[in-house]
């Protein structure tokens, strides 16, 4: 696995979401250095410099979080505390779930700590109205990772600039007939907290190896459903944060944000829920102070 690294001291773990990298985490490296941690950001299975296999049942959370908590000791340590964004967040839940004892504490960004559903994630999806749930629309091999390769720099602009265009209820839903960047319009001036070298550098990073193993990850939704049968009743027992942005749209669904705080049942340690004001999706990209005070709070109250 391709990691980059920073500082030394206690291990903080830094997981990056869809379709990102270790680059998404630039921020947050040279804070946690600077206050005495080893902040360490890899390039998760799939993506970037690490790469990985193309059989999509290889990409279940079982095998991401074998990934991070096989880094653990790989970088000379014990325990980490875990911080996951977007899809490195589940995989950072689903690690303090199942190894509480590698893991000293668990931070989610963007997603929450749900627990298991009584039914699979798609046959949730299918019931849906108004369109296709753009996960469900990543369900087939090909037509997503074509639309995505076809302008990688389309890509990035829309998906990292774009304000999604939500069906009623706050979801989103891939019009008929249309993709998944049709969901989103691109600003014509880029955001303060992006620039175009990071982009061009996103851009880069997804040159060789391109978006089908990524989206590999959304193709487990139902094998990590029945996976995750033995841990039904289970809880996540580390100290725990979550962060979200305001105006995220995993959050948008008035359901999901009411959810949010009944969680403690599932996660026992969870602290309040850190609530950043005109932030949408991309926390620590977006709200890099506020997103590294909240972590650095949370680290210390760790002792």
């Amino acid at each position: 696995m391709h990691v980059a690294e920073a500082g030394e001291g206690p291990l903080v773990l830094l997981l990056h979401g869809f379709p990102e990298g270790w680059y998404s985490w630039r921020h947050q490296l040279t804070a946690l250095a600077e206050a005495g941690y080893h902040a360490v950001a890899p390039d998760q299975r799939g993506y970037g410099r690490t790469g990985g296999p193309d059989a999509v049942e290889q990409y279940t959370l079982h095998h991401l979080a074998g990934d991070a908590l096989g880094l653990i000791p790989a970088l000379g340590h014990r325990q980490a505390v875990v911080v996951g964004h977007d899809w490195g967040a589940p995989v950072a839940w689903h690690t303090a779930l199942v190894r509480p004892d590698a893991v000293r504490a668990v931070a989610g960004l963007s997603v929450p700590p749900f627990p298991r559903g009584a039914a699979p994630a798609t046959e949730v999806f299918r019931r849906l109205p108004g369109g296709t749930h753009y996960m469900l629309w990543f369900q087939q091999v090909g037509p997503p990772e074509a639309e995505l390769a076809r302008d990688p720099g389309t890509t990035f602009r829309k998906l990292l600039t774009g304000r999604p265009a939500l069906a009623p209820g706050g979801l989103p839903m891939v019009p008929e007939g249309g993709g998944f960047l049709d969901l989103f319009e691109a600003p014509a001036d880029l955001p303060g907290w992006l620039t175009e070298d990071d982009l061009a550098i996103f851009t880069a990073e997804f040159a060789d190896h391109g978006f089908h193993r990524p989206l590999h990850w959304y193709r487990n939704l139902d094998r990590n459903w029945e996976l995750g049968s033995p841990w039904q009743t289970a809880v996540i027992r580390p100290p725990a944060l979550y962060i979200a942005g305001e105006r995220d749209l995993v959050v948008a669904n008035p359901a999901t944000r009411q959810a949010v705080a009944g969680l403690t049942s599932y996660v026992p340690q969870l602290r309040d829920p850190v609530w950043l004001p005109g932030c949408g999706h991309w926390t620590q990209q977006e709200k890099p102070a506020e997103v590294n005070a909240a972590l650095l709070a949370f680290l210390a109250d760790l002792g």
